[in-house]
């Protein structure tokens, strides 16, 4: 797991008004993490569910639960 990473990510989105609108409109933790492996950051979707609940400044990762997905 890349906890590091994602921290030093969402620290990065934060100061990015770009970023942070790319990020707050994607569908999934895949997409999220394909955002950041973009810029080069090491991290999977998977890793960002794991680190559901953690705040990072500003930020807390939160996993959303839509009605009629399957887990």
């Amino acid at each position: 797991m890349s906890f590091s990473e994602i921290r030093k990510f969402l620290i990065k989105m934060q100061s990015d008004e770009d970023l942070k609108k790319q990020v707050t409109t994607s569908s999934t933790a895949d997409d999220v993490a394909l955002i950041g492996q973009r810029l080069g950051y090491d991290f999977s979707g998977d890793d960002l569910l794991r680190f559901n609940g953690q705040k990072v400044d500003k930020v807390t990762v939160r996993k959303v639960d839509h009605p009629g997905e399957y887990h």
